[in-house]
């Protein structure tokens, strides 16, 4: 099912200044960065580390770019801050659908195109301990590539 901590969401107010904290103090650098209309943000991914299946680990560090945006929202209301956990997992279509059989409530009936042209889908953090977790699938990698090329 799910195989690794794919990301933590961290929700900022400046991304630029945030991105330059994370630089500055532990030396990591962006890996990938873009803007996603639909959720309303712009985003840094962060590459943490590589990991066993393949994938890897990430911040993503992510501005709204409209106060309406569910992180505007957020941000809004519980400042700057951890605002998701992201498990990766080789088919979020079908873990989704497990996952929901088991009671828990999934945001979206379908899973949407996510960072790096991902698929990937939230559950909600009343039936997850008050956490909102994002479950993702990597985009497949291009030929002779690997998923971080996308």
């Amino acid at each position: 099912m799910l195989t690794r901590i794919d990301h933590i969401g961290i929700a900022c107010h400046d991304l630029d200044k945030t991105v330059e904290f994370y630089r500055a103090t532990y030396g990591f650098e962006v890996h990938h960065s873009e803007i996603n209309e639909e959720q309303g943000v712009r985003e840094a991914m962060i590459k943490i580390n590589d990991a066993s299946d393949g994938g890897a680990t990430y911040l993503q560090l992510l501005e709204p770019t409209r106060e309406d945006s569910a992180v505007g929202k957020w941000l809004a209301k519980n400042g700057e801050g951890v605002h998701h956990i992201a498990f990766g997992t080789a088919d979020v279509d079908a873990d989704s659908a497990d996952i929901r059989e088991k009671g828990v409530r999934v945001l979206y009936d379908e899973p949407r195109i996510g960072s790096m042209g991902s698929r990937i889908t939230f559950l909600h953090p009343k039936d997850c301990h008050g956490v909102l977790t994002e479950l993702v699938t990597a985009a497949e990698p291009a030929e002779g590539g690997s998923p971080e090329d996308h």
